[in-house]
């Protein structure tokens, strides 16, 4: 049997994963590394739980995760604000709100890209996925492929060339619709 605080946890979770893509492009887009931005999620998901018996479900989550995912982006950088490559509060600011204004255009070029990378040969899409993947190293692929790093690059490149070729001819599709 199910307790209440079974509920609440299946509801946070799919809240949670429905959102975190674009949550993590927006803390991304406010720290400087990619490892920051993997910090600063783990510190918006342990609050974001922590507080979601205070999340009102008539209200948007996205939004409410937005703004916790900007504090802590902010804590973040205030602890680190010594290194002088961190941006002043005004920017990040300025940063963020650029960011949720771009989010729904982020959203319709990630689809568009999924949609382009299904239309890839089936070689293709699984060189691109391996490529990209976390933790793959370019000259190991390479070595696993019988090719030298540098025309792995090259073929990386046709392939991207031809997304990006896609992507654009989509986009303008649909805008013209």
């Amino acid at each position: 049997m199910d307790s209440p605080g079974d509920d609440q946890h299946r509801r946070f979770l799919r809240l949670f994963t429905e959102h975190e893509p674009a949550l993590r492009t927006f803390v991304r887009s406010l720290v400087p590394t990619r490892g920051d931005a993997s910090e600063v999620m783990q510190e918006v998901a342990v609050v974001l739980w922590e507080k979601i018996g205070e999340f009102d479900e008539s209200r948007d989550f996205r939004k409410w995760a937005f703004g916790v995912a900007r504090y802590q982006a902010l804590a973040f950088l205030r602890d680190r604000a010594r290194d002088r490559h961190v941006f002043d509060e005004q920017l990040l600011g300025r940063l963020a709100e650029e960011a949720v204004m771009a989010e729904p255009r982020h959203n319709a070029q990630r689809e568009t890209l999924d949609t382009c990378l299904k239309r890839l040969p089936d070689r293709q899409r699984e060189l691109v996925l391996s490529a990209y993947a976390p933790g793959t190293r370019m000259d190991e692929l390479a070595e696993r492929r019988g090719q030298t790093p540098m025309s792995l690059y090259k073929v990386l490149h046709r392939i991207r060339q031809t997304l990006l070729e896609c992507v654009r001819r989509e986009i303008t599709r649909q805008e013209s619709t």
